[in-house]
């Protein structure tokens, strides 16, 4: 089986003690090593979901009857756009368990193979009653998506109010909800709601989840310039303030958005 190489510093010790405890079901030098694989996967999924996948894939040839095993495998694929290997990862951790928490990424994968109605669906069974306060902003946030999919971006503006939008608090996953809220709202025209909404994401943004401010950015006409552009011709900046001293702003490019 080829491996790949881990980071000296992941010992397996930094998983969540669930997920070690599964573990423990595996011979002692085997739980290790895919707890290490583990860990990259977690280390890579957002800054290199390709590389992520890999790890994961070698994690499950290791040990696939492990649960945290196949969850990890599942979001590994979801990273990489694999939807049909994600839902039967994803599925397979479920049965596992009994647990419900994958419901909305199960759901969402659904939109992904192209079949948001069956995503919409997954919203109204009765297991959504069984997730915690962010799974089920999770599963309003896919349902709402699957409405835009399907044309009905006014139905997706009514699925996202709700009582967590109204709130006050901010929770982790009160950003997302209001950014999508914002977006669904600029979609049906309706701009300046829709500005106060991407204002009142940045604001509950504690963590940089969202690109709000580019959005503010573009709904208020802001250009942003690129001052330290390291390619741009020296002898054209110096041309161009020769012909028009004090006035550099057409020679920077505009920064790309995030």
């Amino acid at each position: 089986m080829r491996r790949l190489p881990i980071d000296e510093d992941v010992t397996g010790e930094e998983l969540d003690k669930d997920v070690q405890q599964e573990l423990k079901s595996l011979p002692k030098t085997l739980a290790v090593d895919v707890a290490r694989n583990l860990v990259m996967v977690a280390r890579l999924l957002d800054e290199d979901p390709e590389a992520a996948y890999g790890y994961a894939k070698v994690a499950l040839r290791l040990a696939s009857r492990v649960p945290s095993v196949r969850e990890a495998a599942g979001f590994a694929a979801y990273g990489v756009e694999k939807y049909a290997e994600a839902l039967a990862e994803f599925r397979a951790a479920r049965r596992m368990t009994g647990l419900q928490h994958l419901w909305p990424v199960m759901a969402d994968c659904e939109r992904g193979l192209g079949r948001p109605e069956k995503a919409l669906a997954m919203a109204g069974e009765p297991e959504v009653r069984q997730l915690d306060k962010a799974g089920q902003v999770e599963m309003r946030l896919v349902a709402a998506g699957a409405r835009r999919d399907m044309g009905q971006a006014d139905a997706a503006v009514v699925t996202l109010q709700s009582p967590e939008l109204a709130s006050t608090s901010v929770q982790p996953w009160t950003a997302r909800l209001r950014y999508a809220y914002a977006d669904a709202l600029l979609e049906v025209g309706r701009r300046e709601e829709a500005r106060e909404w991407f204002a009142k994401a940045l604001e509950s943004d504690q963590g940089g989840v969202t690109d709000a401010s580019d959005r503010l950015a573009e709904l208020d006409g802001v250009e942003f310039i690129d001052a330290l552009d390291e390619d741009a011709d020296d002898s054209d900046v110096t041309d161009g303030a020769e012909g028009a001293e004090g006035d550099d702003s057409g020679e920077a490019d505009q920064a790309d958005r995030g």
